[in-house]
């Protein structure tokens, strides 16, 4: 009998002195899950406002999405830095773009503070000046360093 009882206590203890570490352990995945699930939104809105120009500035819009060590892989198979793109955009300035992007089939894949964004952009027909429709796979690797979202490596790839 005061081995059954002994056993039973014992038991007991065990079980109550186990039950904060389960509930802190079950509040970490909750954090974790949530602070991902914010990191997929966030990314999802960074890329969205990006190709919308929410800035309503191409400069600006470009220099916030692109991080400054950037490798850009193009279409047409030509390999440039952020400095090209931001060069390029100061140059055709006075210029405003004809050209709407948006993305489809957006698939996001969260690794701590990097990120693969892989999709498909289409570029939005435009009428006026002639451009018709056209589609890209594109993969994107984003690095969030300072709390801040960032493309540090892109691939782009036009599709028939």
């Amino acid at each position: 009998m005061y081995s059954f009882i002994r056993t039973t206590l014992l038991t007991l203890f065990l079980l109550i002195t186990s039950l904060p570490a389960q509930a802190q352990a079950q509040a970490q995945a909750q954090a974790q899950a949530q602070a991902q699930a914010n990191d997929e939104a966030d990314l999802r809105l960074l890329l969205d406002n990006f190709l919308a120009n929410d800035l309503k500035d191409d400069y600006k819009n470009h220099d916030r999405f692109w991080a400054d060590d950037l490798i850009y892989t193009s279409s047409a198979g030509t390999r440039f830095d952020k400095s090209f793109i931001m060069d390029g955009i100061k140059a055709s300035q006075n210029e405003p773009s004809a050209e709407t992007y948006h993305a489809v089939d957006v698939d996001i894949r969260l690794y701590d503070k990097t990120a693969i964004i892989a999709f498909k952009l289409i570029r939005d027909p435009n009428v006026s000046k002639k451009i018709a429709e056209s589609h890209y796979f594109n993969t994107g690797t984003f690095l969030k360093r300072d709390g801040k979202w960032q493309v540090a490596a892109w691939q782009a790839t036009k599709t028939p």
